[in-house]
């Protein structure tokens, strides 16, 4: 058992999932309810959405400038040799191995709190995603910084759109999260680790 997640990192890393999860309902709502019966009304849901956005821009620069003063920005790095490899490998112990009990090709270690898919998808999340998210969202905050018109399109349109295919990328990428945290020598290792800190791993002989 080593103690893979610090204090800050689980309270970073919860208050995250918060404020997604409202950041999903409340836009689900906003787009897809009935006016008449909506989910959340709509001027909570614009509230909400608003409050928690600032809050996601607030932890996402907990994370950028953590990541730059600490040793956690390690576990984001990959490399692009072999990648491809590593990640169809991995691909394939989710959907075959696992269900089969063989052993993961990439087990975490005191160095490598991800595999090679983990790191390469995180890092795609929270150094791309996530700013795009978080860019557009302040955008249509403030509609009059937007530019009128990006490459030919009415900028508040395109921005509009970039928000939500961003938006609905990442919440597919949330709900994969949960599952696959779920897959471990037990389902709620991944769970328990990230609540009190300590993880089981696989010595390196």
């Amino acid at each position: 058992m080593i103690y893979h997640y610090q204090v800050y990192i689980r309270l970073w890393h919860l208050l995250n999932a918060l404020f997604f999860l409202v950041l999903i309902l409340t836009g689900l709502s906003m787009q897809y309810s009935d006016p008449d019966a909506p989910l959340i009304p709509f001027a909570a849901s614009v509230k909400l959405h608003n409050i928690c956005g600032i809050g996601l821009t607030a932890n996402y620069l907990i994370f950028f400038i953590g990541n730059i003063l600490t040793g956690n920005r390690k576990h984001y790095r990959f490399q692009w040799e072999g990648l491809r490899k590593k990640i169809v490998r991995q691909l394939r112990y989710y959907f075959w191995g696992y269900l089969n009990k063989e052993k993961s090709p990439h087990p975490v270690t005191e160095e490598n709190k991800f595999n090679p898919l983990q790191a390469f998808t995180y890092a795609a999340t929270m150094y791309i995603g996530v700013p795009i998210l978080i860019v557009t969202g302040w955008g249509l905050l403030f509609p009059e910084a937007v530019l009128d018109r990006i490459f030919g399109v009415n900028g508040l349109l395109a921005t509009d759109l970039v928000h939500v295919i961003t938006g609905f990328l990442l919440s597919c990428f949330m709900f994969i999260h949960i599952y696959t945290c779920s897959i471990g020598q037990k389902p709620i290792e991944n769970y328990r680790a990230i609540l009190t800190g300590w993880a089981e791993v696989e010595k390196i002989k």
